[in-house]
C-alpha cells in the first residue's frame, strides 16, 4: 500500500453510502484515525474512546446547528 501512497484504510463508509443511495436516504460518516499504517503506532484504547466521544459531540453539534 505504501508504494501506492495509501495513507489510511476505511471500508464501511462506502457500503453505507451505497445503501443510502439505493434507498434514497441521506447518510453521514464520521471517521477517526487510530492507527498509523506505516509505523504500526496506535492510540491506547482509553485515548481512542475519549477522542471518539469528543468527535461525536462535535459532529452532532455541526449536524444540528
Amino acid at each position: 500500500m505504501q508504494r501506492h501512497g495509501v495513507l489510511c484504510v476505511e471500508m464501511e463508509t462506502a457500503e453505507l453510502y451505497i445503501l443510502a443511495a439505493r434507498h434514497k436516504v441521506r447518510a453521514l460518516s464520521v471517521l477517526t484515525i487510530s492507527d498509523h499504517l506505516l509505523t504500526q503506532e496506535g492510540l491506547p484504547s482509553d485515548q481512542r474512546e475519549r477522542s471518539f466521544g469528543d468527535m461525536v459531540e462535535i459532529a452532532l453539534e455541526a449536524a444540528f446547528s
